[in-house]
């Protein structure tokens, strides 16, 4: 008679932290030394020397294209920018019904509409070929949404996708409507390629769990969407201005943090589960701030300083520094994006990264199911009379 094998449970920390749970070659985070790459290159240095088509294909395609493969992907992904017809003629009502929360909500709606319409099958029925397309095909119409979405939300109407326009250029032209300048398309560029990917964070832990299900890509990105919506996840970049506003003057720097901190608030902006040393996607933004240079962003170098400052004086041994959200807000407000399009542009970039998470989950068949230890009142109780 054959025999069953159970696994005793093995007990972890909260929150995971520092499980391993899978094998992955996407890339890594090494918080102890303020480094993080996508496969094997460091994720700063893409950001500072390639495209976002060239770390797209990277993260799709396992290597860096050469100059064919990067004409070949940049035009087909822009060809995949465009709509198609059923979806856009459902966005205004999408975007009426969500601008109360704003466009990541819309996203979530519109983005599993497009997959219905586009006929993404379960990741569990269909080869890598399929699977590949099926992620493109939603990168590319990720920006587009979001975009479409929060000009409706306006009361405009959506600005088509430029095919000739790079990834970012094309992201802020649907935007905004104008074609943006050059130093602004850069500095947008490097922050989405910054924020492709970075680990096993909750929404990439999430759309892992769901592509083990076997389930299409598209409720793989609604489910990472959905994590990432969370103000302790990518909800910080907004808020990191909104305390910078909060603040107001230099005079009121060191009261206003001693208040908070003290108080037990949390001061969005600082403060990372990983790294234990400077962010380096931080220290990179605030580069590109300084590029622009003026009045806010030298009022949030102020603030950064001593913050980082008094943070070691109240919380000593938490090694508390900056994060990618402070200075992301400041680059993504010197740009021209509205603050509720802060978060929705950092999932237009992490989208990549999900997807490439998901293609790499789709080749284990083996579903994510994991215990928790019952800690209730001891069963069994009899159910008592109606």
């Amino acid at each position: 008679m054959p025999t069953t094998e159970r696994t005793a449970p093995v007990a972890v920390p909260r929150g995971l932290k520092g499980v391993i749970v899978t094998e992955t070659t996407l890339g890594d985070v090494r918080g102890a030394e303020g480094f993080y790459h996508y496969r094997e290159f460091s994720a700063v240095e893409l950001a500072a020397t390639r495209t976002f088509e060239d770390v797209w294909h990277l993260m799709v395609h396992g290597r860096l294209p050469d100059a064919a493969e990067r004409a070949a992907f940049t035009a087909r992904t822009a060809r995949l920018r465009h709509l198609p017809a059923d979806v856009l003629e459902a966005l205004p009502v999408v975007a009426r019904a969500s601008a109360p929360a704003g466009p990541l909500a819309g996203l979530r709606t519109a983005l599993s509409l497009l997959g219905a319409s586009a006929g993404f099958r379960p990741l569990y029925d269909i080869g890598p070929d399929e699977r590949r397309a099926d992620a493109l095909a939603a990168c590319a119409a990720v920006p587009t949404l979001i975009t479409a979405l929060y000009r409706l939300g306006q009361d405009r109407e959506p600005v088509e996708p430029r095919d000739d326009l790079p990834h970012a250029a094309n992201y802020l032209y649907m935007l905004t409507g104008r074609e943006p300048d050059a130093a602004r398309a850069w500095a947008v560029e490097r922050y989405l390629i910054s924020t492709v990917d970075h680990g096993f964070n909750a929404s990439t832990f999430t759309s892992r769990v769901i592509a083990s299900t076997g389930a299409d890509l598209a409720a793989c990105l609604v489910g990472a969407i959905g994590a990432l919506s969370g103000p302790l996840h990518g909800g910080a970049p907004s808020r990191a201005l909104d305390t910078l506003d909060a603040i107001g003057t230099p005079d009121r720097i060191d009261g206003w943090l001693r208040e908070h901190i003290q108080a037990g608030d949390r001061i969005m902006g600082f403060g990372h589960p990983v790294y234990t040393t400077e962010d380096p996607r931080s220290r990179m933004l605030k580069g590109i701030a300084r590029e622009f240079g003026g009045d806010l962003v030298e009022f949030a170098v102020r603030v950064e300083e001593r913050a980082e400052a008094v943070l070691a004086e109240l919380k000593p041994g938490r090694n508390l520094h900056i994060n990618v959200e402070f200075f992301a807000g400041v680059v993504m407000e010197l740009c021209g994006l509205p603050r509720e399009m802060f978060t929705p542009t950092f999932a237009a970039a992490r989208v990549v990264g999900w997807s490439a998470n998901v293609l790499e989950q789709a080749e284990d068949s083996k579903i994510i199911r994991p215990a928790a230890r019952y800690v209730g009142p001891a069963p069994a109780v009899p159910v008592p009379a109606a």
